[in-house]
């Protein structure tokens, strides 16, 4: 007797599924030997730590976004640079420990800084870079500085050079601090019907006013340009002082731009030369060969001596092999928004921030811990969090010194201001102690196509939070509690920790934003400096005796597969091939959308209620 046959349903289902199953091996097969051939690149074309000769320059190319910590993860951040979907990053950690050896560093000569495509979020970071490019000059070496053009944050850094050379097609714009935000009050309530409702208390605390008014308030106006114009006359100073130049000239040249640049014929370039802002017009080629002059000659390449940081970084490195039994200063990044929970670097979260800082603590070999903090606020409980872990560092008998980055405002300060000693640089933007909370009802939305919302509750409380319904006033009031509470809980806090009195601390918060330089006056921040002042006040309370000590940074360490990924982001070639196997990015405006996503972040959290206490500033510019 034959065997039956299946019927011609179950073969078509059989042929799927051995269809789906065959796609199914051979998409995860693919997927392995993909990854298993950038492993054996990157083992094989991983760029090897060549010999450093004499008389060569160490060439600091700046192309990309300078920030304290990288945001991404090894291989997101090596595909996206390869493919140009977003820009690279530099950690200012790099550039500074790159600095400091090349002082003594008898083989490097000069510095050669290229300022082309680089970015800083803010001013404090900048200027510590300056006076590391300061200090490296006071050692009798030299930097030049070359770009193609240059915006005034990459102006400011060429300035610090001994030589400032730009191309001869070329310009530098100088122009002002700006800060413009986007309103969507008339889009969300008018157009779309979206009912708003802020909670607050500050009438400075203008995070949330784009989405309540057409534009800025008075007291915002008041109090961004009192910082701004604080900030803008000490970034003059600092470029008159490096040119030798009056700041009153670089006033008067940025107000009479228009008719300057006609008097030149339009030429950008003659003009920044003419003002004495750069030292020469010069094209690639013709700087390359003045250092060529100056320097050795590389034979085999045909352009001066040289070597780039990644490439000395490494020679850093292999010299340093080995474990620092040292006692040690503890460095942990708190950069980004503040939110809850686990969050990757570039992010400041709750518990993962909070991890770090007890890795320290319970570090017998970690004697004190530096907070490097450049954030604006987020969260208040993931704030409180890392407030908390602070108190059990010095309650261990371990000081804390906190050094203020860009910015260390709102929550940014909270997780600050319980530390021993408080460094902000005076461009730092910090302060904004406020509380705020936003809640949207979207019944008018509902009610424009048609839908309501009804039903039933067991209290008058129950359903009060669902958006499709309208804000109950007695519910407003209920949150409007919620956040007085935790302004006066803010507040206190500030005031015990700095000894003084709440209703003293309120004088200067009320959500107000402060310079640096402004919140030293007013009793927020202990001293003025940056990163490298605020190590030696660590280890100063550390007790900590000179050259006995190592710097170590507190952060999720690298796989093995992560750090075989980043050192193969370091060859021309993978880098090449990567180009063409990764997918090719879209055009947008990435900074229309950036500045759009940056805005609406704070948003984007899960609290433990239906709102949130917010402690947020929007005071980038």
């Amino acid at each position: 007797m034959s065997e039956s046959q299946p019927g011609p349903i179950r073969r078509v289902l059989v042929g799927i599924w051995n269809t789906v199953n065959f796609t199914r091996r051979l998409v995860f097969n693919l997927i392995f030997l993909f990854v298993l051939f950038f492993v054996l690149v990157a083992i094989v074309a991983s760029p090897g730590v060549q010999p450093l000769q004499d008389k060569s320059a160490l060439v600091l190319p700046m192309k990309g976004n300078l920030v304290e910590q990288f945001s991404s993860a090894p291989v997101e951040r090596i595909i996206n640079q390869a493919t140009g979907e977003s820009a690279p990053e530099i950690q200012l950690r790099d550039l500074l420990r790159a600095i400091k050896a090349a002082k003594d560093d008898k083989r490097i000569d000069r510095i050669v800084l290229l300022t082309d495509g680089f970015n800083a979020a803010g001013f404090a970071a900048l200027r510590d870079l300056a006076a590391a490019l300061r200090d490296f000059r006071a050692s009798g070496k030299q930097v030049v500085a070359y770009g193609t053009d240059m915006e005034q944050k990459q102006y400011y850094l060429a300035a610090q050079a001994d030589e400032v050379y730009m191309d001869p097609q070329g310009g530098v714009l100088l122009e002002g601090f700006g800060r413009y935000r986007m309103y969507y009050r008339e889009g969300l309530q008018d157009k779309l019907g979206v009912d708003v409702h802020l909670f607050k208390v500050g009438e400075y605390k203008s995070a949330a006013e784009p989405y309540v008014l057409d534009g800025a308030s008075p007291e915002a106006r008041e109090a961004d340009l009192y910082w701004m114009n604080d900030v803008w006359q000490r970034f003059l100073a600092d470029i008159g002082q490096a040119r030798k130049l009056e700041p009153s000239a670089l006033t008067a040249m940025i107000e009479e731009l228009p008719a300057r640049v006609a008097a030149a014929g339009g030429d950008l370039g003659q003009l920044a030369l003419d003002e004495k802002l750069v030292d020469g017009l010069k094209t690639s080629h013709e700087v390359e060969q003045m250092l060529v002059e100056r320097g050795a000659l590389d034979e085999e390449n045909k352009t001066f001596r040289q070597i780039e940081l990644r490439a000395y970084l490494q020679q850093l490195a292999r010299q340093n092999l080995g474990m620092d039994r040292r006692p040690q200063v503890a460095v942990v990044v708190a950069q980004g928004e503040i939110s809850h929970g686990e969050q990757p670097p570039g992010t400041v979260g709750g518990e993962s921030t909070s991890a770090l800082l007890q890795q320290a603590r319970e570090d017998e070999n970690v004697k004190a811990v530096l907070l490097r903090v450049d954030s604006p606020g987020g969260g208040v409980f993931p704030s409180e969090q890392i407030r908390r872990e602070v108190e059990l560092i010095k309650a261990a008998g371990k000081p804390v010194v906190v050094s203020m980055a860009n910015v260390a405002a709102s929550g940014g300060y909270w997780i600050s201001m319980n530390a021993d000693r408080i460094y902000a640089d005076e461009s730092t933007i910090t302060g904004s102690i406020g509380i705020f909370g936003l809640w949207m009802t979207a019944p008018r939305v509902l009610d424009k196509i048609g839908v309501s919302t009804d039903g039933v509750g067991t209290t008058s409380l129950a359903g009060a939070f669902d958006p499709t319904r309208p804000l109950d006033p007695n519910v407003g009031a209920l949150i409007q509690s919620v956040i007085d509470k935790g302004y006066a809980d803010f507040t206190g806090k500030v005031a015990a920790a700095r000894g003084t009195t709440p209703e003293q601390i309120d004088v200067h918060a009320r959500g107000r934003v402060w310079s640096g330089a402004q919140a030293k006056e007013r009793g927020l921040v202990d001293e003025l400096g940056g990163f490298e002042a605020a190590l030696a006040e660590t280890v100063k309370l550390a007790k900590l005796e000179p050259d006995s000590y190592g710097v170590t940074y507190i952060e999720k360490p690298l796989t093995s597969f992560e750090q075989a990924i980043v050192n193969m982001g370091g060859n021309a070639r993978t880098r090449g091939l990567l180009r063409v196997l990764a997918p090719t990015p879209l055009l947008l405006d990435r900074r229309t959308l950036a500045t759009v996503e940056r805005e609406l972040a704070w948003l984007d959290g899960k609290g433990r209620s239906p709102f949130r206490a917010v402690a947020h500033c929007l005071c980038a510019y």
